[in-house]
């Protein structure tokens, strides 16, 4: 297996489960995930479960499917992403408990080949995808931890446990 080619990990003080349900409702990710916009609509973790994801940086636009390769309540969500049916990354959030709270780690792995690398900077004007995952990764664990604080702060999370 390929070594990630962007990764970062943050503790959050907060429950796995409600890390997990963040990172596993797509409705959220509009809140953290720093290029993803998920088109709205049921969806249910598990592997092979399907997914569209509008994508931005700047003026570009772009949409992607993602398909769901892990999906293991309080631990771990995976999903392989494709453009035009062909492989563009893996992304992954690892969740491992910790005595207050959890560590979340984010990684990806760019599964381009050489056509769909050059095809991508010019769809989505990034020239360093590498540089500019791990700049999103930093953004989107950020959110994520505030995120997840904030429902354990406020005992949201309690009441729907």
């Amino acid at each position: 297996m390929h070594e990630p080619t962007a990764v970062g990990s943050v503790h959050v003080s907060a429950r796995p489960r409600t890390v997990y349900r963040l990172v596993t409702d797509l409705s959220q990710w509009r809140r953290f995930v720093a290029e993803c916009r998920v088109a709205p609509g049921e969806f249910t973790a598990r592997a092979g479960e399907r997914f569209r994801g509008t994508n931005h940086h700047g003026p570009m636009l772009w949409r992607t499917t993602a398909t769901v390769t892990h999906a293991a309540p309080e631990r771990c969500f995976a999903f392989r992403v494709t453009l035009f049916g062909r492989p563009v990354s893996c992304w992954r959030y690892d969740i491992v408990p910790t005595a207050h709270g959890c560590r979340v780690t984010e990684s990806t792995r760019d599964q381009r080949g050489p056509v769909l690398r050059v095809i991508s900077v010019l769809t989505t004007g990034v020239l360093d995808r590498a540089a500019r995952n791990r700049r999103n990764i930093e953004h989107t664990l950020a959110r994520l931890k505030s995120a997840a604080e904030a429902l354990e702060n406020d005992g949201n999370e309690r009441t729907r446990s």
